[in-house]
């Protein structure tokens, strides 16, 4: 698999105790739907490998401990830490309505209620504390907010998100 068969779940941040857990942090909007992993995928010397779950333990909204087999001490596991956790996309589940996940829209044409087509999602920019859909109209870039009260269909088969600027923001960059 090339990287671009998978998606990026989280960071390792560092061991924990002198068993070779790991502290970790799950980029993902509901942790609990990861508990059961049985493995995740690190990129070790330019490649993904897989590292087999022996044991995941939530212990705040994004935070877990996990074990890794064949890691048994803390001297082990701190080769881990920094590393970046991914899992292959055709593991995602699908997701209907306005449901979407930030890499499949790429592509989509935007369309606005008032100003009509403005553009094509190059990506979704996720900041803190507002992911971004960053669409490219022409030569310019629209920056417009990935939150419910704009987004007013995501039209899968025709590749379009309809939307519900707030009034003024299309204007800026226009």
């Amino acid at each position: 698999m090339q990287p671009k068969d998978f998606y990026y779940l989280g960071k390792i941040l560092k061991t924990v105790g002198n068993k070779g857990q790991l502290m970790v942090h799950l980029d993902v909007d509901e942790p609990e739907n990861y508990q059961k992993l049985e493995s995740v995928y690190l990129d070790v010397y330019g490649e993904r490998i897989p590292f087999f779950i022996t044991g995941i333990e939530l212990r705040s909204r994004n935070a877990a401990i996990m074990t890794f087999a064949d890691v048994f001490s803390a001297d082990e596991a701190e080769d881990y830490a920094g590393r970046e956790m991914f899992l292959p996309l055709a593991d995602l589940p699908d997701l209907t309505g306005n449901q979407f996940y930030f890499h499949e829209i790429e592509g989509f044409t935007v369309i606005d209620t008032v100003f009509g087509e403005i553009g094509i999602v190059e990506s979704v920019l996720d900041l803190n504390p507002q992911a971004l859909f960053q669409i490219r109209s022409g030569e310019k870039e629209i920056l417009v907010p990935v939150v419910d009260q704009v987004i007013k269909e995501i039209d899968r088969e025709n590749k379009i998100i309809r939307i519900e600027a707030p009034e003024g923001l299309i204007d800026i960059y226009l």
